[in-house]
């Protein structure tokens, strides 16, 4: 199997985001994924999920559509790569941290589970991030703490799964 880093995936989200780094945290934007990849590889992803947790970024939401939808070479990213992608901004947008919802059953999952899994890689990462550089000063950390609860709980992910991934992301525990 060819090495995720070697993918024109990942080396597409590796040049669109160079060494741009978070606003708020500093923390370099290619750090979501590879940890998200190191998540991944723990759940058993195979390398077109991994491929498809590269491009996530640039097709979740509606601007970055927009933006590179005409600049990107298509013809050398994975076909079903691509589906998945798409597959994920339709189901993680529906469930915005901004949607009040009543039920845990109300937050839609895939019935593709490459997509599940690449959402739990996201909603792992992006709590974990959270945690360590927003919640103490985020206006909305309370609306933030119940949509990462709700997200993981959803996709089946227990706390002590989530505190066991998130001591392995510690810098000296990555590959």
């Amino acid at each position: 199997m060819m090495p995720i880093e070697q993918t024109a995936e990942y080396c597409l989200i590796k040049n669109i985001y160079g060494n741009q780094v978070a606003k708020r945290s500093q923390i370099p934007l290619m750090h979501h994924i590879n940890e998200g990849l190191q998540i991944l590889a723990w759940e058993n992803a195979d390398l077109l999920t991994m491929q498809a947790y590269c491009l996530h970024p640039v097709f979740q939401a509606a601007t970055e559509l927009a933006t590179y939808f005409s600049t990107i070479a298509y013809g050398n990213l994975q076909a079903q790569a691509l589906v998945l992608v798409m597959e994920y901004r339709n189901i993680a947008n529906q469930y915005l941290s901004v949607r009040q919802i009543s039920h845990i059953s109300e937050i839609a999952l895939s019935p593709l589970p490459q997509v599940n899994q690449m959402l739990v890689a996201d909603k792992i990462q992006n709590r974990k991030d959270f945690e360590l550089y927003h919640q103490a000063s985020h206006a909305r950390s309370h609306q933030l703490s119940i949509y990462f609860a709700n997200w993981l709980q959803r996709l089946g992910v227990s706390e002590q799964k989530y505190q066991s991934y998130i001591a392995l992301l510690k810098p000296n525990n990555l590959k």
